[in-house]
């Protein structure tokens, strides 16, 4: 059950960082997922832990590796 939750706020967080990047709408709902759980784990890694946790996720770092993520994503993509 916890990986369905982790799933579920990984989307979350991967659709809330889509809305501040203006990004999300196209990305769809696997990319917000992907970019939800690794950003999370960008987040916690640089971050720590701090803030409320959902599904053993902390929410503001996790928000702000995802952002991390797409924006450095987009940037090497728009290279190519």
């Amino acid at each position: 059950m916890g990986f369905i939750w982790a799933l579920i706020v990984g989307g979350i967080i991967g659709a809330i960082e889509g809305a501040i990047t203006n990004k999300g709408s196209s990305m769809g709902i696997i990319a917000n997922i992907i970019a939800g759980l690794v950003g999370s784990a960008i987040g916690q890694a640089l971050l720590g832990t701090w803030g409320p946790t959902i599904a053993g996720m902390a929410i503001i770092p996790s928000l702000i590796g995802a952002i991390i993520l797409v924006l450095v994503v987009s940037f090497f993509a728009r290279k190519l």
